[in-house]
């Protein structure tokens, strides 16, 4: 990145792209603006883009949707894979049920319905009724109900609904014997449950202070706090039940113990998994709040309680993670009881269910899940249709049944039913798809990274694939925040692979695939170990003969986004065509809109000098250089964006734009009344997909199959 202060000036405007006609971009303007880190002048032209409200961002937002989908619409291949996609999508998908006093509880999508409906039943085989239909909230879509939670009686449910894809949630309170809303209307949560008492009277929910008019998207967001709202009350009366000003980055989330004895709640600080724990005895009406575990030390997750013994899955001590009871009255840790032991294989989630511990770990990014009694004996393994990824396991403790998802690369969502009595599982919903999984190959690999390091590699494609260095591959990754990529069915995948694609997917170091090592082993300043475990993947593929430079695309979203932009920037001449999405492109500035500050603890802050310096050293923004030719790169974000602010994918396409040499187009698709990707209606979301692909056969020259000419 230049040092110098800039004049005001026009950022270079023309291009030439790889179907050898010219792409005019928008004009960006150029400021002087210099920033100061350290003793180290950073400059920063295209600040002005942060301000998303403005006039002139707006132009610049119009005018670059504009040459982008000019450039997509003479892609033939373009209706043809968004009608594959939405031929594909077209099948009927539940979400995992639960049940209240006799009730069950869940979500279907008949298939291309832009948000999932929620039902309820008297049974799993008897008739639904529609209790709430988010698709009658908007008309076009971008509005969405994300949690439910249903008393314990099963007559009210409280929902949250997101509009045009912001964090922000909106709590309401629905009868459900009526289908009629109360009228609970609560405002200005965020990441926080409904968590009912045990009575139904009320729940307990974490709220920031309202932000500043105009600046809902993009203001920092600390000053979080705990309150408890009456059913059939005003917002203005809800009582404030815990803040902490003398720590404002802390956040609240709230838990009703099974026996509605306790309130736990679970303390956060930014992004790191330390939390504490505090507890409120609703049972004695003490209304104190009590520390139970408050040195930010560990993970703790509640599994539930028996009387004053706390239930924890916990990597205290046990980087793999193991489950422990604490008593309240002695929680020192000398005084835990180890219940099931750490194991080689990393816990990935734990729940109390028909008294019994489900336990789910992953072995090799594989699920297996085991049981345990309340005392920590083994009690045997839930068996899985197939190899791949189960999730969900609803239910409480003196439920004698539990409901998971599973799913895998060519195995879509099914629903499954697990008795504990007999051992039994029953496939309840197994979808209908228009497509033979028996065509597909799927394969588990593993290469080294640059130091040397082990990294397990999934490939999904067609059969009869030949290593011949030809093969269209799209790389994905993610590798930080401690999360897990697992085998999942996507039919956009399947539409790349049906288009003869390879889909590969490494499990990159950050992640939480072997537990905690693996993940801290890809944070702040061991960061670029992520972004060689991606290179590394990308030369493995090519030296096997799976593919070649220039039919090699490289893609991710968010934390992803961030791993795209700097690979990209570190190796520019080892991609043909880049795909980063709402990514953490300012490394430097990350920190200051929304919830940035919470990404501390993975990243570091480029307030600390010593940070500044591995931040600076891979930031996308700043590590893109003039005169280099980069890969055909379209970045996509979303104009309601509050977590990652879009202002990163602005800035980044704009100066990429400047510096670009060479035939390779760079572009920016943002899209409108949509946010980080939570709740995007169906159809952007095929949109979306099919414009990926198009782009993508387009600058790798894809030979795609004749159905797909048109």
């Amino acid at each position: 990145m230049p040092r110098h202060r800039f004049a005001l000036v026009l950022a270079a405007s023309l291009v030439l792209v790889a179907c050898q006609s010219k792409i005019r971009y928008s004009a960006t303007r150029k400021s002087d603006h210099v920033d100061v880190y350290h003793g180290t002048k950073v400059a920063d032209p295209y600040r002005w883009l942060e301000d998303l409200d403005s006039a002139e961002t707006r132009r610049w937002v119009r005018r670059q949707n504009e040459v982008t989908f000019g450039y997509l619409k003479t892609i033939p291949e373009r209706n043809a894979i968004r009608e594959r996609i939405e031929s594909l999508q077209n099948f009927e998908r539940y979400g995992v049920p639960f049940s209240r006093a006799g009730r069950y509880f869940f979500t279907r999508n008949d298939g291309l319905q832009n948000q999932p409906v929620f039902y309820t039943a008297d049974s799993m085989t008897g008739s639904p009724r529609v209790l709430l239909d988010p698709n009658q909230l908007s008309t076009d879509g971008t509005v969405a109900t994300s949690r439910y939670t249903v008393t314990r009686d099963g007559r009210y449910l409280a929902y949250s609904i997101q509009r045009s894809g912001s964090d922000w949630l909106e709590w309401k309170v629905r009868d459900v014997n009526t289908g009629e809303d109360l009228p609970d209307h609560i405002r200005w949560s965020k990441f926080s449950p409904a968590a009912w008492l045990a009575d139904g009277s009320g729940f307990y929910y974490g709220r920031y202070p309202e932000p500043t008019p105009g600046k809902e998207t993009s203001e920092r967001n600390v000053d979080y706090r705990l309150y408890f709202h009456k059913r059939g009350t005003d917002q203005s009366e809800d009582e404030l039940i815990y803040e902490r000003p003398d720590h404002p980055e802390w956040g609240f989330y709230p838990e009703v113990t099974e026996d509605g004895r306790y309130l736990v709640v679970t303390i956060w600080q930014g992004s790191q998994n330390e939390v504490s724990i505090y507890y409120m005895d609703l049972a004695a009406g003490d209304r104190q709040m009590h520390e139970l575990l408050p040195d930010f030390d560990a993970e703790y997750e509640l599994l539930d309680t028996d009387g004053d013994t706390f239930w924890f899955k916990t990597n205290k001590n046990a980087p793999m993670g193991r489950v422990v009871a604490i008593d309240r009255a002695r929680p020192q840790q000398a005084h835990w009881k180890e219940l099931v032991p750490e194991s080689t294989e990393a816990l990935q989630s734990a729940r109390s269910v028909g008294q019994h511990f489900l336990l789910s770990y992953l072995k090799d990014a594989k699920t297996e899940v085991r049981l345990f009694d309340l005392n920590g004996a083994a009690a045997g393994n839930i068996t899985l249709p197939a190899v791949g990824s189960a999730g969900g396991f609803t239910g409480r403790r003196k439920d004698g049944e539990t409901f998971f998802r599973f799913t895998s690369f060519t195995f879509p969502p099914t629903v499954v039913r697990f008795e504990f009595a007999t051992g039994k599982s029953t496939l309840v919903k197994q979808p209908k798809t228009d497509f033979d999984p028996s065509d597909f190959q799927v394969e588990q690999v593993f290469y080294e990274s640059k130091d040397g390091t082990r990294i397990p590699m999934f490939l999904t494609y067609k059969k009869g694939l030949k290593k011949d260095g030809r093969n269209p591959t799209y790389l994905y990754g993610y590798g930080g925040f401690n999360a897990t990529e697992t085998p999942y069915f996507s039919v956009s995948n399947l539409v790349w692979m049906e288009m003869g694609g390879i889909y590969a997917m490494p499990n990159l170091r950050g992640g939480g695939e072997y537990g905690e090592a693996w993940h801290k082993a890809g944070v702040r300043e061991k960061k670029q170990n992520v972004f060689d475990d991606f290179i590394a993947a990308a030369e493995w593929l090519i030296a096997e003969g799976y593919t070649s430079s220039e039919k090699l695309a490289i893609g991710g979203g968010s934390n992803g986004g961030l791993l795209v932009g700097a690979c990209l920037t570190q190796r520019p001449e080892l991609y043909g065509a880049a795909l980063p999405a709402v990514g953490v492109m300012d490394m430097l500035r990350y920190h200051k809109h929304t919830i940035g500050w919470a990404w501390v603890a993975e990243y570091g802050s480029s307030e600390d000098a010593d940070a500044f310096r591995w931040l600076h050293a891979y930031s996308p923004l700043h590590n893109l250089k003039p005169g280099v030719e980069y890969p055909a790169t379209m970045v996509t974000t979303a104009d309601h964006d509050d977590r990652v602010v879009p202002s990163h994918s602005f800035k980044f396409t704009a100066t990429m734009q400047a510096h670009q040499t060479g035939n390779n187009p760079v572009l920016i698709r943002i899209e409108t009344k949509a946010g980080h990707g939570a709740g995007v209606p169906m159809n952007k979301r095929i949109a979306a997909v099919a414009d990926r692909w198009a782009f993508l056969v387009r600058t790798l020259q894809v030979d795609v199959p004749a159905s797909f000419r048109r």
